[in-house]
């Protein structure tokens, strides 16, 4: 359902500057610090909702595995030191990104379940991956910095996201609701662009810097 409807509404356009976005991140240990502190504070907020919400379908779906604050917390001491909370504030695409999910979670809760779907799912399916880029292009130290995308409580994501999609494909939801959530999905898709579009970085350089980087791994060690 919801994998369907995004996909569709994603141009190619928007998967590039998504993609692109990224990069932009991992450019420098700065410009990633920014996106992990972003993360920070939009995962404290959806996982509050959770917490919070009496909606019987996200209450379904939210499984303690994928929570990201205390993972994320982590990251944000070693990026920003011990007294990292009294010294991050979000930025403004991340107050628009947290005032989303407040007003949802306040009149159309139901509609949390596109968040846990965008962002955890999307986490799952390429942390490994994200993080192993982060770690090489930064050159951080092993397992140092990228938390975040170190899900330990979960042995195969493979499996793991098979398991997720039955308990969501076994929920009683409307066609409205669906489209409603679908509809959501994409404009949390957005809101992540919005966030990628603040970082200082050049995405090129990344992604040569990681091209090499595992080309040395591969080939050079």
């Amino acid at each position: 359902m919801l994998d369907d409807g995004t996909r569709k509404s994603h141009s190619v356009a928007e998967n590039t500057e998504f993609v692109s976005g990224f990069f932009k991140g991992i450019a420098t240990k700065d410009s990633f610090a920014k996106l992990v502190k972003a993360l920070y504070f939009v995962y404290f907020e959806m996982e509050k909702a959770f917490e919070e919400t009496t909606d019987a379908n996200v209450k379904a779906l939210d499984y303690k595995e994928l929570r990201r604050s205390k993972a994320l917390e982590d990251d944000m001491a070693y990026y920003f030191g011990e007294d990292w909370k009294n010294v991050i504030t979000p930025s403004a695409a991340t107050e628009k990104y947290i005032d989303r999910i407040r007003e949802v979670a306040k009149e159309t809760p139901e509609l949390l379940i596109a968040h846990q779907y965008t962002r955890y799912l999307g986490d799952l399916f390429g942390g490994q991956m994200m993080g192993g880029m982060a770690t090489r292009s930064l050159e951080l130290e092993n397992g140092q910095g990228v938390k975040f995308y170190q899900f330990d409580e979960i042995s195969s994501a493979k499996d793991f996201i098979e398991e997720w999609y039955t308990s969501l494909n076994s929920l009683e939801i409307s066609p409205e609701t669906k489209q409603a959530i679908v509809d959501e999905g994409n404009l949390v898709f957005r809101l992540n662009i919005d966030i990628f579009s603040e970082l200082e970085g050049n995405a090129f350089g990344s992604f040569l810097r990681v091209a090499w980087a595992s080309f040395k791994e591969k080939y050079l060690s």
